[in-house]
């Protein structure tokens, strides 16, 4: 059996605090956009997905970034591990810490550091030398990466508990390199809209458990989902846009890792540009006319709190196991007038109920040809 245990998941986002807070927004099509107030600049767009200020009580300065990062990271962590039943991070666990670079020794780039992995561990209830901390930087698609690092170190029999965790917080070095590539949506991200404009950067925080199966059962903890499949690639011929036959090759290996012939709803990366949405629905597209008759559900969260950057793929897991437990396709806040898509695809406007919630497919794609695909199945409900 290659599939793994995601046993409890944590989340912060502009929706609040706790996966429910999220996946309750997101079925009721809300965008949690405001106006950017964390610092100044001439940019393309000050519209941003901000987390809520009441989701920093841990914080004892909230304007800097770094320590925004570790106590959204820090509370999501701690309701991914409250939401597995486990009182604390079990010795001999594997914890990565998913960011744009780890911290160097004379203490420059901290702005874009993750968290103080020595902090967050003694918050955990963690001794020094009791969990393996691995740093993990995959671009935008860092913590679909890190999901996929672990389950390879729990399959390999390294260890039996693993915590994915980190956060993206607002700030003016990330946010200007959005704005010099011209990606950011002066009105807010649309998702798959014919109108879209590009991304709205949003910050939030989230975490993840994973175990293996014998575990779980040892514990008779039944998991919010099983990772049975997963795929990461790095394939680019360009540093930014999003190329179909990559995305496709993900997918299709990720279904392959996992032994599924069918999807049942595709929680897309779609973050609101022209191009890269586009590329992703016509990867989508071809995979379904491989799998045969049942057309496709596709549907992006980031039209309601954003795009993490590093992050992003915290939300979308969420988003999936939701899908999962409730069979309830998610839709996709902001979309309007949904772009022409290939036969066999549906891009989900709003919420509505699933057909069948067996298996699905998050993509989570980086500038650079980061890629990866993930496929998430029914634990039953």
């Amino acid at each position: 059996m290659n599939a793994v245990a995601l046993a409890g998941t944590g989340l912060i986002t502009a929706l609040g605090s706790g996966p429910h807070a999220f996946w309750g927004g997101l079925l009721r099509g809300e965008r949690a956009f405001g106006e950017l107030t964390a610092f100044e600049g001439d940019f393309r767009s000050r519209t941003v997905a901000a987390a809520p200020p009441s989701v920093f009580p841990a914080a004892p300065d909230r304007t800097t970034p770094g320590r925004r990062k570790h106590a959204m990271a820090l509370a999501a962590a701690a309701q991914a591990l409250r939401a597995a039943g486990l009182p604390g991070l079990p010795a001999g666990a594997l914890v990565v810490l998913v960011s744009q670079a780890p911290g160097t020794a004379d203490g420059t780039a901290r702005e874009f550091t993750g968290p103080d992995p020595d902090a967050l561990l003694a918050a955990l209830g963690s001794a020094p030398g009791q969990a393996a901390v691995v740093h993990l930087s995959h671009a935008c698609a860092s913590a679909a990466f890190a999901a996929s690092f672990a389950r390879d170190w729990l399959l390999s029999g390294l260890g039996d508990t693993a915590l994915v965790a980190g956060a993206s917080a607002l700030n003016p070095y990330e946010y200007a390199s959005m704005d010099v590539v011209r990606t950011l949506s002066p009105g807010g991200a649309r998702p798959f809209d014919t109108t879209r404009d590009g991304i709205t950067v949003g910050e939030g925080g989230g975490a993840f458990v994973l175990e293996t199966a014998a575990r779980a059962n040892r514990r008779g903890h039944r998991p919010k989902a099983w990772l049975s499949g997963a795929a990461c690639l790095v394939d680019s011929t360009q540093a930014v846009a999003s190329e179909p036959a990559a995305i496709r090759a993900a997918m299709r290996g990720a279904l392959e890792d996992a032994g599924v012939g069918r999807v049942d709803y595709v929680h897309a990366h779609a973050t609101g540009t022209a191009q890269g949405d586009a590329a992703e629905v016509e990867a989508v597209g071809e995979l379904a006319r491989e799998l045969g008759p049942h057309p496709v559900p596709v549907s992006s969260h980031k039209g309601a709190v954003g795009h993490l950057l590093h992050a992003s793929a915290f939300p979308a897991l969420v988003a999936a196991v939701g899908f999962l437990r409730e069979a309830r396709l998610p839709g996709t806040p902001g979309l309007r007038a949904p772009l022409e898509v290939p036969d066999g695809v549906v891009t989900v406007k709003e919420s509505t109920a699933a057909v069948r919630a067996e298996h699905v497919l998050v993509n989570s794609f980086g500038f650079s040809g980061n890629n990866a695909s993930l496929v998430l199945s029914a634990a039953g409900r």
